[in-house]
């Protein structure tokens, strides 16, 4: 809708539409040849190299790196919601090359916001070096991470995954699953408990550790239902010796991380966004092209109805997105709330686009070739990414009425 372009900056305008020429002259092709590739057991071959190169030739594999380590030169003050629009431009294309690339980006904030300058630009000269690179941020563990229901605070919701400090540095043992990127990562913020006694409020650290670490292993790629070109993966820390330089924040690495945790809330909303905009894109150009009873299938009231009722789905998600984007732009108090309420929108919301996507294709929607059942997939992962819908609900409530909301989760 032209409107939204009101609202949008220069820079966003040119940064989209060059987003937006290569989603569909490369993303958009690649996946309808080659959809069997997304089923591929070897991880490693679903998605070409030479995307990841595309990507970084118009500057968006490696944003979030300031200009002044060789970054694009962002405005400050919009961007967050810039994030958002290449999101949901790249996700239009593919959910799992959006989230690859969302991860570099969320990754780049914290690198950029919390480590010391010169452990920056090495680690994003590195990446700026190979456009195979991708940072991962490895939190969650097999008893849960941001879903957890005892409060961030409590003893017993402490990491499994421990450091103990020694002279030479901090030795790791843990696990953590549910990785994105974990499969294929170059880098991974890693967190660990490092204060016995305490929760993961007051007790966690976080931890810069090189893929080639040794203890560091890579023990499986998860083999998920949508997003499927982005390559989750499990971790296996096995006295995993880290150098002192190379931990990011000491003990409170939780509450440093909300610079992260809201970007990247509005940077997932708006990749979900991304696949409800494909799905609506889709569904119009095929009512528009295919007959029924002898007319249009647009023209029959009950679909234009659905249809309808897909794109007033979309345009009030992207309000909110943006609204929640903005609010982190310009630190709002209401940004908490607002980035939980994308989040729970972008869940629920973008499922139902999907489903009326699949009903109005009839049976061609639940076939492999056709594409539109993968955007049912990539959007039905989204309910269990950046915390459950229910724990967001919980989050929402405690945002906006903080005297009296129970104590659900989150920090106490």
């Amino acid at each position: 809708m032209k409107s939204f372009d009101q609202d949008l900056t220069e820079e966003q305008i040119l940064m989209r539409d060059a987003c937006r020429r290569f989603v569909d002259r490369s993303v958009i092709p690649f996946i309808k040849e080659n959809w069997r590739q997304e089923w591929t057991m070897d991880p490693e071959g679903r998605l070409p190299h030479s995307i990841l190169e595309e990507s970084d030739k118009i500057g968006i594999r490696t944003l979030g790196i300031p200009a002044k380590f060789g970054g694009l030169s962002l405005d400050t003050v919009t961007e967050v919601r810039t994030f958002a629009i290449i999101s949901e431009e790249v996700a239009r294309g593919d959910s799992g090359l959006a989230d690859k690339l969302v991860q570099n980006w969320k990754v780049s904030v914290l690198l950029r916001e919390l480590a010391k300058e010169e452990v920056s630009r090495y680690w994003f000269s590195k990446i700026q070096d190979d456009p195979g690179f991708l940072f991962a941020h490895a939190l969650t563990e097999p008893k849960g991470a941001s879903d957890r229901w005892l409060g961030y605070n409590a003893p017993e919701s402490a990491m499994d995954t421990k450091a103990v400090k020694s002279e030479k540095g901090w030795v790791l043992n843990g696990r953590k699953h549910y990785i994105s990127n974990g499969f294929d990562a170059s880098l991974y913020i890693i967190y660990a408990n490092t204060k016995p006694g305490f929760g993961m409020q007051d007790g966690t650290s976080s931890f810069i550790v090189p893929r080639d670490t040794p203890g560091l292993n890579v023990v499986r790629c998860n083999e998920t239902v949508g997003c499927r070109f982005m390559n989750n993966g499990e971790l296996e820390l096995i006295n995993c010796m880290i150098p002192h330089e190379n931990i990011l924040i000491e003990h409170k690495a939780l509450p440093s991380a909300g610079i992260y945790f809201k970007p990247g809330k509005i940077i997932q909303a708006a990749k979900n966004l991304g696949v409800g905009q494909a799905a609506l894109e889709r569904t119009a150009e095929f009512v528009q092209t295919y007959s029924r009873g002898g007319k249009l299938l647009i023209k029959h009231q009950a679909v234009a109805s659905r249809l309808a009722d897909m794109a007033t789905r979309i345009a009030a998600l992207r309000s909110l997105v943006m609204q929640a984007a903005k609010s982190v732009d310009t630190k709002s108090p209401d940004a908490e709330a607002l980035c939980n309420m994308a989040k729970v929108y972008a869940s629920e919301e973008v499922l139902k686009v999907c489903q009326n996507a699949m009903e109005l294709h009839g049976g061609m929607g639940a076939m492999l070739d056709a594409g539109i059942e993968k955007l049912m997939r990539d959007a039905s992962i989204f309910l269990h990414m950046d915390a459950t819908v229910d724990i967001s609900h919980f989050k929402i409530v405690k945002a906006l009425y903080p005297a009296n909301a129970g104590k659900y989760a989150g920090p106490e």
